[in-house]
């Protein structure tokens, strides 16, 4: 099979081309693609050098699957051209999104929404997956009328430049990537700000959750901030739900949501963290306990790759999607 990565040299993107290695996907032909930058240049697949190639050359090619991190303008203007071939693509750019007409996907919730023929699928943000994982099966089971998260988010959601600036930080220089230092420092500021004071980020864990989800009633606040750590994302979620819950039982359904480890025994000092998420595909969930500030609430803590399940894997799984069901030939 004929595959593009569009972003291939990219943090994202080489973490998409190792997730297709690990995976086995059927990838006979790879079709690397990033900016002028890194024409020529050449990635590993299964231990075979691939040369770089422009967007044109890939579409001229073909593929069957292209999958994308490489930016909301370039996915505006790329994707429709490799769709418009009857290529998949798989998007991890936020433009496509919120588009009614464009399927939003976390495989274990919702790849049922998936048709034929949608040729352009948006990955959610990686906040986002992480944080509707786990209360898919809630929401099913006791309906969510309100979630209040924040964020505690790597570093390495900022891209090469965010490590970058970390380590420099970290070593007595600097980097331009941040409004101020991350080290040592944590920033409510993740995206730009809009106009009511909330963040693009913010808005987009409002937003995703709802379609993912399939319901526009549920109220989201979200404050997302960005912390000097590089393993993955970690998440204070308290929901409300709409009818009366048992804690066993809301424990036991996020157990059996595919993808969802829990780690929750505080006595023990057992909890999730980033540290130990990193280069890891599930979502960790634990501080599991009642909310008694608040009628049918429910406190957790939740914590991801950001890089992995919030995005490359992620991504890779809509294709296996599209493989299982036969689209992709």
């Amino acid at each position: 099979m004929k595959v593009a990565v569009v972003g291939a040299t990219g943090l994202v993107g080489s973490k998409m081309l190792e997730v297709l290695q690990e995976r086995n996907f059927p990838v006979t032909e790879l079709l690397p693609v990033a900016s002028c930058r890194s024409w020529g240049k050449t990635v590993l697949f299964h231990g075979k050098p691939w040369t770089v190639i422009s967007a044109d050359e890939a579409i001229a090619q073909g593929p069957v699957l292209a999958i994308f991190s490489a930016g909301g303008a370039v996915s505006a203007e790329l994707a429709p051209r490799f769709a418009e071939n009857g290529c998949y693509v798989v998007d991890n750019s936020s433009y496509w999104r919120m588009d009614p007409s464009v399927p939003l996907v976390v495989p274990e919730i919702n790849a049922d929404v998936l048709k034929a023929d949608d040729h352009i699928i948006a990955n959610p943000n990686c906040s986002t997956i992480q944080m509707v994982l786990p209360l898919a099966p809630l929401h099913k089971k006791y309906g969510i009328k309100r979630i209040v998260v924040s964020t505690y988010q790597s570093v390495t959601g900022a891209g090469q430049r965010g490590i970058e600036q970390l380590e420099a930080e970290r070593a007595g220089g600097s980097g331009t990537k941040f409004p101020h230092r991350i080290d040592m420092n944590v920033l409510p500021h993740i995206d730009s700000f809009l106009p009511d004071g909330y963040t693009k980020e913010e808005m987009k864990m409002v937003n995703e959750t709802r379609k993912i989800l399939r319901d526009p009633s549920i109220a989201v606040s979200a404050t997302t901030v960005r912390v000097p750590v590089e393993g993955g994302h970690s998440e204070s979620i308290n929901i409300e739900f709409s009818r009366p819950y048992d804690l066993a039982e809301a424990r036991q359904l996020m157990a059996d949501m595919p993808g969802v480890v829990i780690q929750d025994d505080p006595a023990n000092n057992v909890y999730p963290m980033p540290l130990y998420a990193w280069g890891k595909d599930d979502v960790f969930v634990g501080r599991i306990r009642r909310d008694p500030s608040v009628e049918n609430g429910l406190n957790l803590w939740c914590v991801s790759d950001n890089i992995r399940k919030g995005a490359a894997t992620n991504a890779v799984q809509i294709a296996q999607v599209l493989l299982a069901k036969g689209w992709l030939g």
